[in-house]
């Protein structure tokens, strides 16, 4: 007799992001799948957590995080999103953006409730949404400069429509959100009286293309919950400290919210998060700019073998589509290249409404030490231009 398992997760299973990651470290290859953003973090936010857990920084933190931390995170909003928050009742601290999310979804929808995501799409959001019975609208994003249509966003607001997700910069994409896409969502949210979430995780890592907080707006500011975290702009994506910033009945809802689901963030991590938002501007200047050198050697890679890139305008991911017939669809290129150079990748067809859209494209992650980085690259270019091994590769699987 079978036991019983949750409608729910009867039919989840582990992404092709993981997946493949998975099997890139089985082969010793290269990781360009995965965001794990495996570079060192600052001296500053490593030394701040050892002294907290010398310190013996142990215990329970307040269900908000602890208020140094929300402090510093009041004086980043105000200093480089432009948006004025009190730490004491805006602020909340999760364990990661993910946890960010899946408070903002638990506190903001019930079963049965629309949420519109613009596809391609990050599919922990998309997932996470489906896995609490909501019902994804999707809006779609044209390449190279994923842009959508008013009309088409228009369209996917119902009667039903309580929250829009904005990721920017985007991940997969690389979009960075314009002023005016950002107000068509915030008079279209007013008027069908819906939430904008905005997940800004990669908001420092932009190429020439000023990062714009939603929340800075005022037609948006009293709807908005901004999404952020230490992971990507500190290299700690294991850390899982994250934030949510947003009008205080909504902050009020999702601290307990995750209080039931996660007690708190690592107390220490949080004292080394602290630290690393006092960081000078160097900083973040340095990091654009070697994340800038990484995306041209990445971009001038896939074009010499064949590749499309589209070019990212922020965060440290790109889609370069291939010729068709290269391949059979984006999960045999993906399995084809990790076997051949072992160079992990992940299928375009992951992260869109209809799979179909992604099946020339994949997914590239930059956030590597150069060192890896040009060893990815130094494999891929065997690949050439003209690859025509598809009749080799194993068979393909659903992608995610």
């Amino acid at each position: 007799m079978d036991k019983p398992i949750a409608d729910r997760v009867s039919h989840i299973k582990q992404s092709d992001i993981r997946r493949f990651s998975a099997i890139c470290a089985a082969v010793g290859g290269v990781n360009l799948s995965q965001g794990v953003c495996d570079q060192p973090a600052p001296d500053a936010v490593k030394s701040a957590a050892k002294e907290a857990i010398d310190g013996d920084h142990a215990i329970y933190t307040n269900l908000r995080g602890i208020i140094e931390l929300r402090s510093a995170v009041a004086k980043k909003m105000r200093d480089f999103n432009g948006i004025e928050c009190d730490p004491e009742t805006e602020v909340a601290i999760n364990v990661g953006s993910a946890g960010s999310f899946a408070c903002a979804a638990l506190s903001m929808l019930n079963p049965g409730d629309e949420c519109i995501v613009f596809s391609p799409f990050y599919s922990y959001h998309v997932n996470l949404l489906q896995l609490f019975g909501v019902t994804v609208k999707y809006v779609d994003l044209t390449p190279p400069d994923w842009t959508y249509t008013r009309e088409a966003l228009e369209a996917a607001f119902t009667d039903r429509t309580r929250m829009i997700l904005v990721c920017t910069p985007n991940n997969p994409t690389g979009k960075v959100y314009t002023k005016a896409e950002l107000l068509d969502v915030a008079e279209l949210a007013d008027k069908h009286n819906a939430w904008i979430v905005t997940d800004e995780i990669y908001e420092y890592i932009t190429y020439n293309q000023p990062h714009l907080s939603m929340a800075s707006l005022p037609e948006a500011k009293d709807r908005t919950l901004t999404i952020g975290g230490a992971s990507k702009t500190f290299a700690v994506t294991g850390w899982r400290v994250g934030y949510s910033v947003g009008p205080a009945e909504i902050i009020d809802r999702m601290a307990v919210v995750n209080d039931l689901l996660y007690i708190c963030a690592p107390a220490p991590l949080q004292y080394g998060i602290t630290a690393g938002l006092g960081l000078p501007e160097s900083y973040y200047d340095e990091m654009r700019a070697d994340y800038l050198a990484k995306r041209e050697l990445l971009v001038d890679t896939l074009k010499t073998i064949g590749f499309t890139p589209y070019v990212p305008e922020g965060s440290y991911y790109l889609l370069a589509s291939f010729e068709k017939g290269r391949w059979p669809n984006a999960t045999a290129a993906t399995e084809s290249i990790l076997e051949e150079v072992g160079v992990a990748t992940v299928p375009g067809s992951a992260f869109y409404r209809d799979p179909a859209d992604g099946e020339d494209q994949l997914r590239f992650c930059y956030a590597k030490q150069m060192s890896a980085l040009e060893d990815a690259c130094a494999r891929l270019r065997k690949l050439g231009a003209s690859n025509k091994s598809q009749a080799a590769c194993p068979a393909s699987r659903q992608a995610d």
